[in-house]
């Protein structure tokens, strides 16, 4: 038997909605900086993806209005600054939209697994396919203009083979060598640091141009806490003597004039903070070498700290829109 597409939405799938709100409305507005200073090749992909967000923004406030639910703020014109000089240098502009897609496909996995309704489920699946497409065609073309740089080569496996001894989870030892990472663990860190250094240049950029002091700050501390986990994590790679990523492009550049408000600075740091401390979770969680759980708990507990001094900030400022709310029934009842 089918279930009506009419069937109220449940809380997850009105939560996950507002959230695609947010993030959508808010690359929207980034997306527009990047399109009035990028060369062809670049603006083809970022209007692309442009073109699809304010598609999918249309859709959420479809699904909103036949709810009856209010249509949220997110981020507008008035979030971005035309004709100001560009923040950052050649190839960042699909850089940014590479992480970006990584964290959207993130997202969308999340909410796909969280909604029950026919539509909203169709939404999701479509979103997920959007953004792993996009994020294949900026690899790509990354890749061809050699800005990104490939996890290292190994040699191929040729047995299969299970572990003998409990040393294998040895972090730290007196005497002798640890042993070479593994690829699950390579892998894990070099993400990690891909990401963290595209992180990296955006607190560079937002700090160059924000205006109140203490928001400035919070950027400054951004780009040093970005400094530290590269540094932390690129240490591991360096004792099995692979060199961590690095790319010469991508930098921001001298500009002290604001493209984006402060509002949507502190937002975009705030959702990729987010990103952050899940990838330092999941990097601790799938390895067995016990030095670098030990050392993503320490860089988590940075990350949380971070993310909380955010959002106090953005509290303070009057910036933190309010997700929906469950009815408070005790004072409904008094």
């Amino acid at each position: 038997m089918m279930i009506s597409q009419r069937t109220p939405i449940t809380s997850s799938e009105l939560a996950n909605l507002w959230m695609t709100y947010q993030e959508k409305t808010m690359i929207i507005r980034i997306l527009e900086h990047f399109i009035e200073h990028a060369d062809d090749e670049a603006k083809q992909l970022l209007q692309s993806h442009s073109n699809t967000a304010a598609k999918n923004v249309e859709t959420i406030t479809n699904i909103f209005h036949q709810e009856g639910a209010v249509i949220p703020i997110g981020f507008t014109e008035k979030d971005v600054y035309k004709g100001v000089p560009k923040l950052y240098d050649y190839m960042y502009d699909i850089m940014y939209l590479h992480m970006m897609t990584k964290v959207e496909m993130s997202l969308y996995a999340r909410s796909l697994d969280m909604s029950y309704r026919k539509d909203i489920e169709d939404f999701f699946i479509s979103l997920t396919a959007e953004s792993q497409a996009m994020n294949s065609q900026c690899t790509q073309l990354l890749l061809e203009k050699g800005v990104l740089v490939r996890p290292p080569f190994v040699s191929m496996p040729t047995k299969v083979g299970f572990v003998q001894s409990t040393n294998y989870t040895d972090g730290l030892k007196l005497f002798g060598e640890l042993r070479s990472l593994n690829t699950v663990e390579v892998s894990l860190i070099h993400h990690a640091i891909e990401t963290n250094l595209v992180g990296m240049q955006l607190m560079i950029g937002f700090a160059q141009v924000a205006t109140d002091k203490e928001v400035q700050d919070y950027f400054v501390k951004g780009m040093k806490l970005s400094e530290k986990i590269e540094t932390s994590l690129g240490e591991f790679l360096r004792q099995s003597f692979i060199e961590p990523p690095a790319t010469p492009a991508g930098k921001a550049t001298t500009s002290k004039m604001a493209p984006f408000s402060e509002k949507l600075m502190m937002y975009n740091t705030s959702l990729l903070t987010s990103l952050g401390f899940g990838s330092s979770a999941l990097g601790g969680a799938f390895s067995l070498r016990s030095d670098i759980p030990t050392k993503m708990s320490l860089l988590t507990k940075d990350i949380f700290s971070f993310a909380q001094d955010g959002g106090k900030l953005m509290i303070k400022n009057g910036w933190l829109e309010e997700p929906p709310q469950i009815e408070d029934r005790n004072q409904l009842t008094t």
